[in-house]
């Protein structure tokens, strides 16, 4: 993968999410392995970006990657102790006449390193020891109606992921190769990213953590990944909106050498309805009334998400007059409990040149009170 997420997708680094999308879709198009069949270099660029979107793409991932590199992003990871470490060390070299005993509670390397990534203290990867850490996340855009949105569902999806390559388990070595020590770790599959009496570590990159080399598996390219297809059963909660995220655990990318996969979150987006419209979990609908359900009032049937429903229309109605049917709106996604519906009634007058309609419209105008317009001023 990319040491540089930003420069994977072509944007800066201050670029907005809109930017960063917009460039993502661009790539993913283009080297899409279904536009580039059998392209080991197209899969390799669209695992990459696949993989520099996932971080980017969240707020949470993109600070951390802005402020720790890749490091942040691994499972474990504690911020807040990385920043008091920081802290600790530029105090330490700014004061190099006193004892490490002055400094805290961090005293030797398994306390940093047990701290950050929750091992607890002297749990370290020794030589030989493969480090293990839970896979990225990966997100998709779902585009969903509003009524199944609103109702929820359950759907199979087919989805491309990266998968650990059955050949070599995810290690990126032939497995038939002879293995030996990596020369740049000593065999422990990490190197130090950090000078002093205390080290951070990272993954080695000549042995991707594995502290072994051999030969690069040609099935992966040396990657440990390769990208499969896999159909899955997803249920839609009812009430998901614009940007809901509907998770679906263990569906995202492989953890590293054995480590749990990560998650997939399904981005929905919602198609606007002609009738209609959600604002919070309210729903508007307009409704086409006649003249006499308006004047004389009665009981007209109309459709909500439920099924048809009865509503009442009451006497002297006025066009524009707004009905609230209490929980007929949209369920909330924590509580399920729902909004209201909001019935705009639209009265409807006649087509027609019929003489006797005409005169009886005639004979309603000494009905009304004043001017109808007297308030209309710009």
């Amino acid at each position: 993968m990319s040491k540089n997420f930003y420069e994977t997708l072509g944007v800066p680094k201050n670029a907005s999410d809109e930017t960063i999308k917009k460039a993502y879709r661009k790539l993913a198009r283009k080297w899409h392995p279904d536009i580039n069949p059998g392209n080991k270099e197209a899969e390799r660029k669209f695992k990459e970006i696949s993989h520099a979107y996932a971080c980017l793409s969240k707020k949470d991932k993109r600070a951390l990657y802005d402020e720790f590199g890749e490091e942040g992003l691994r499972a474990g990871f504690d911020a807040d102790q990385a920043r008091e470490y920081g802290q600790w060390e530029k105090y330490r070299q700014e004061a190099p006449g006193r004892t490490e005993s002055e400094f805290g509670r961090y005293h030797s390397y398994e306390d940093v390193f047990g701290d950050l990534f929750g091992f607890g203290g002297g749990a370290r990867s020794g030589a030989g020891t493969t480090v293990t850490s839970k896979g990225t996340d990966l997100e998709h855009d779902m585009s969903i109606d509003l009524v199944s949105a609103l109702r929820g569902f359950q759907t199979t999806l087919s989805i491309q992921r990266p998968d650990a390559c059955p050949q070599c388990q995810g290690s990126g070595m032939d497995p038939k190769s002879q293995m030996s020590t990596c020369p740049a770790c000593s065999g422990s599959g990490r190197i130090n990213v950090a000078q002093g009496p205390i080290q951070f570590t990272k993954a080695c990159p000549q042995c991707n953590g594995h502290g072994s080399i051999g030969k690069t598996c040609r099935h992966c390219d040396g990657s440990g990944q390769v990208l499969g297809t896999e159909r899955i059963n997803v249920t839609i909660p009812q009430g998901v909106k614009e940007g809901s995220k509907v998770r679906v655990a263990g569906k995202g990318e492989p953890g590293l050498h054995g480590g749990p996969p990560g998650d997939l979150y399904l981005v929905t987006h919602i198609k606007p309805h002609p009738l209609l419209e959600r604002k919070g979990d309210d729903l508007y609908m307009e409704v086409p009334v006649t003249v006499r359900e308006a004047m004389t009032g009665g009981t007209i049937t109309i459709p909500s998400i439920d099924g048809n429903i009865n509503l009442k229309v009451p006497p002297k109605s006025q066009s524009g007059q707004t009905l609230r049917l209490k929980g007929k709106g949209a369920a909330k996604l924590k509580t399920k409990k729902k909004g209201d519906l909001m019935v705009k009634l639209v009265v409807k007058v006649p087509k027609t040149d019929d003489e006797e309609i005409l005169e009886a419209v005639k004979k309603m105008d000494r009905f009304y009170e004043g001017d109808l317009r007297k308030d209309i001023r710009l």
